[in-house]
């Protein structure tokens, strides 16, 4: 069905669609390559490229199409993601593609906003155009897996962060825990904080830590500028245009307060609370939430809430409290611990304050989806497995 020409086109795109992986929320991440087999050459020849890069700006279809021009006439596109059938913000690229008249469309995977949902692969088709879909489906998809996520179940996809020593202890027993893992890590942990729309904790961790909570651009990774497309690094002219994700706090005890750093940088805050104070600034919001019958913040109305607000993919950085009780809720779908070649002994703090389980069938298993040294640190990513489906 596809070609090998077919794939190394499709992986051109999907490079493409990365350099908005950092810029793009809520919108998907979307890269396009328009190509036209030269038959004099006997190769395939680049005609335009491009990729989404913020939401509200033009799709990743319609810079592909402006580099290309007249001559997309009879050329194929090879999409990451399904072209748009609807109009939002911006007109519908499946539209586009019709009037550019192109003669055949390779999408990666079919969106799953029910907006468009095989809708731009039906218009492609009924609009004489071969279009064919599922070439490197998986690739493209993990570009997006917060946002598929979102459009299927309307919640975020949520990643728990963790730092450990050896033996699973994440703080001593007085709570210092700066650093259990070293420098390279820590950097990591910016890059995951880049990619999320927004990251999770309580207010016990940020006033154990006055935590920040933010990216900081100048300790990301390499890899991260040449994502981006900038393999310079992040200049003046490159960081106004990167966003700092939504930081949201429960802080149901009204604790917080302006003098904390949290306050002193830039980026949207989301306080959840009991009531709401009017002591900040206009970058924080404060939300009253429901609280559950333990008297915690009702989690589930708490994802529910970053649902509607577009809220793709949750990064949570909290402690073993808040920890567990995400778990024990079944509301986290992948683990990402970093352990340290450290030993912090029986008294130090553990990783998860998780309810008494009284038989083997309860233990939460996980799926192991990555292992690597991160500096002298190990990075163990898993899939949760709950037993029961919530």
């Amino acid at each position: 069905m596809f070609s090998a020409q077919d794939a190394r086109w499709m992986a051109r795109a999907i490079a493409l669609a990365r350099r908005g992986c950092y810029t793009t929320s809520p919108n998907p991440a979307v890269g396009c390559v328009i190509v036209k087999h030269d038959r004099l050459l006997g190769e395939d020849m680049l005609l335009g490229e491009g990729c989404h890069r913020q939401a509200g700006g033009p799709h990743a279809e319609v810079f592909a199409l402006r580099q290309a021009g007249a001559r997309a006439e009879g050329a194929t596109a090879y999409v990451t993601l399904e072209p748009c059938a609807h109009t939002g913000r911006t007109p519908p690229c499946a539209k586009a593609l019709i009037d550019a008249k192109v003669a055949r469309v390779v999408v990666a995977c079919v969106d799953a906003n029910p907006q468009v949902a095989g809708k731009g692969l039906a218009m492609l088709e009924a609009a004489g155009i071969m279009a064919q879909a599922g070439l490197m489906a998986e690739e493209a998809q993990t570009l997006n897996t917060g946002f598929m996520h979102r459009m299927r179940t309307g919640l975020p996809y949520v990643t728990l962060k963790l730092a450990a020593s050896l033996d699973g202890r994440t703080a001593l027993a007085n709570g210092q825990s700066k650093w259990i893992t070293g420098p390279h890590a820590r950097r990591d942990v910016q890059r995951h904080r880049a990619l999320s729309c927004a990251i999770l904790s309580g207010a016990d961790t940020v006033i154990m830590d006055n935590a920040s909570l933010n990216v900081r651009w100048s300790e990301l990774p390499a890899s991260v500028a040449s994502d981006y497309g900038e393999p310079e690094g992040f200049g003046s002219s490159t960081a106004p245009t990167l966003r700092q994700p939504l930081r949201v706090i429960i802080d149901t005890r009204n604790r917080l307060t302006p003098s904390l750093k949290l306050f002193s940088l830039p980026g949207p805050i989301l306080l959840l609370r009991s009531h709401a104070s009017g002591d900040f600034n206009e970058q924080v919001e404060e939300c009253v939430l429901p609280l559950a019958p333990d008297g915690k913040l009702d989690l589930s109305a708490l994802m529910q809430e970053l649902g509607r607000r577009q809220i793709n993919h949750l990064w949570v950085e909290a402690g073993a409290q808040l920890a567990g009780a995400l778990l024990g809720q079944q509301l986290v779908h992948e683990l990402i611990l970093y352990q340290a070649p450290k030993l912090m002994g029986n008294s130090a703090r553990g990783l998860f304050n998780l309810a008494p389980l009284t038989d083997m069938s309860q233990v939460i298993d996980l799926e192991w989806q990555d292992v690597r040294f991160i500096g002298n640190d190990l990075k163990l990513s898993a899939h949760i497995r709950y037993h029961i489906e919530p």
